[in-house]
């Protein structure tokens, strides 16, 4: 993850991962012609932002700054990310909760105004088919935003509902936002923030959200989330006005910009998984250690996708769970296997990187619930040699959520 090359290959499709947005734009440049781009693209390599080709996208994995260096920058100041491949999209009408319930295992009537709630879409076997954010909006809607690498499905799964839904004669409709996404996180990110907003962000703790003006531009949603673990902020703003945005922002020297491969590091460190990597439609919430997401009236109902298999899941415990592992010495990669204390293989690695705040190697994978004790010794084959891994609670590093009290 040192090296942008190397965190370029090594960066999966995940929350925020590609794929194509309506404000998603061709690419020009020799060697990206098939490549989307975000309304920031030409800012992106005006600031020095090295531009690499990710799963359709193209995206900076840095800037002029090291990975090492923007990674801790965040830890300790602010940074800014673009985030604008997500897929945002707005659900309307008296039955728009009624809707986005059924594709999900969270309690979105429960929602009060403005709040927000990490989810899971779910199929009937149990998967993950993504996970996205949902918030209820107190302007009658609810805004969604999931991963851009599972677009297609994403937006075929909610579009197909909603036809079947109208069809049995509920109110509901859907529509895709074309607005930028930025992210601005760090615990430098308030102070900053605060001099472009007339509201008291005090008073959005997280997974809340409000429409405001931000330094001028009107008609921006701020959400009080990020994909960091540090306190952040994700700003939807309209595309036309994203660099007019990102540029106020760059006028803090506190505010670096950061690119996928800080994100990526970021992300490990605080404990969160990435679509693609973590969770797939083959790894169920429950295996995931996701089971907080599922609401308890949702629980009682089983009235989400899957429900049978997740529930009785809970109940008998799942054959492999989703553990956290530290190790020292050559850092462990993706699909990397896990063997037993008496060289049995019992699981694999799904996302792994050298913590930069630790400066030790940090890992999530899957292995047998037996094994997943914390403390546990388990040992990872790295280039065909064994090296001693120790199962570790999450998050690594200690989030920063601000939760307003």
């Amino acid at each position: 993850m040192l090296r942008a090359g190397a965190a370029a290959r090594r960066v999966a499709p995940c929350r925020g991962g590609p794929g194509a947005t309506a404000c998603g734009r061709r690419g020009h440049a020799s060697g990206q012609e098939s490549l989307k781009q975000t309304p920031l693209y030409d800012f992106h390599r005006h600031h020095g932002g090295k531009m690499v080709a990710f799963a359709g996208w193209s995206l900076p994995v840095q800037y002029t700054h090291s990975h090492l260096e923007s990674h801790l920058h965040t830890r300790q100041h602010c940074s800014l990310f673009d985030v604008s491949h997500m897929l945002q999209t707005k659900v309307f009408g008296r039955d728009r909760v009624k809707v986005l319930e059924s594709l999900v295992v969270g309690d979105i009537a429960e929602l009060k105004p403005n709040q927000g709630t990490l989810s899971l879409f779910t199929n009937e076997k149990g998967g993950i088919i993504d996970d996205l954010i949902v918030t209820s909006t107190s302007e009658n809607h609810l805004y969604v935003v999931s991963n851009a690498g599972c677009r297609d499905k994403d937006f075929a799964l909610m579009q197909n509902k909603v036809k079947e839904m109208k069809a049995a004669g509920c109110d509901v409709d859907l529509e895709v936002s074309d607005n930028a996404l930025l992210a601005l996180q760090g615990p430098a990110m308030v102070r900053v923030l605060q001099a472009g907003v007339s509201d008291d962000l005090a008073k959005l703790p997280f997974m809340t959200s409000a429409t405001m003006a931000v330094f001028g531009v009107p008609g921006c949603r701020v959400t009080r989330c990020g994909y960091t673990g540090e306190d952040g902020v994700e700003i939807s703003v309209p595309a036309s006005q994203a660099v007019e945005l990102a540029e106020l922002l760059l006028r803090d020297p506190t505010v670096w910009l950061a690119g996928l491969a800080a994100r990526d590091s970021l992300r490990l460190e605080a404990g969160l998984c990435l679509y693609g990597n973590d969770i797939d439609e083959n790894t169920t919430p429950v295996e995931a250690s996701l089971i907080w997401t599922l609401g308890k009236r949702r629980r009682s109902a089983m009235d989400f996708p899957g429900a049978p298999v997740i529930l009785a899941q809970i109940k008998e415990k799942p054959k492999r769970k989703r553990v956290g592992l530290t190790s020292t010495g050559p850092p462990i990669r993706q699909h990397m296997p896990i063997h037993g204390p008496e060289g049995k293989a019992v699981g694999e690695i799904t996302s792994g990187c050298p913590s930069p705040c630790l400066q030790k190697n940090i890992a999530m994978g899957y292995v047998e619930s037996e094994q997943s004790k914390l403390s546990t010794t388990l040992m990872v084959e790295v280039r065909k040699k064994s090296c001693l891994a120790l199962v570790t609670k999450m998050p690594f590093v200690p989030t920063h959520y601000y939760t307003g009290k």
